[in-house]
């Protein structure tokens, strides 16, 4: 699904399109922050049933990937879902 329409949703809402994914680097104050974050993130994904790729490294950062495994692309669902991300942070 790249289109106009969604490099301008990308360039205002700071995320990347990488491999065919929604793709952002939180960095957190310190460990336990990422963790409480993953789970904010995870309660939010169930809610929509629509589930993101969540990694902490570097023991402080939260790496999220979404798109939409049904289409394996990048689908409105892929983009309300980074916007509820971002309210978080």
């Amino acid at each position: 699904m790249t289109n106009s329409k969604n490099i301008l949703k990308l360039r205002f809402m700071e995320w990347e399109q990488k491999d065919g994914k929604l793709s952002k680097e939180f960095e957190c104050h310190d460990f336990n922050q990422a963790v409480i974050r993953l789970k904010q993130i995870a309660q939010i994904a169930e809610h929509m049933n629509h589930h993101p790729d969540l990694k902490i490294h570097a023991y402080k950062k939260l790496l999220v990937e979404i798109y939409t495994h049904e289409s394996q692309t990048i689908t409105e669902k892929d983009f309300d879902l980074s916007r509820r991300i971002d309210q978080l942070f």
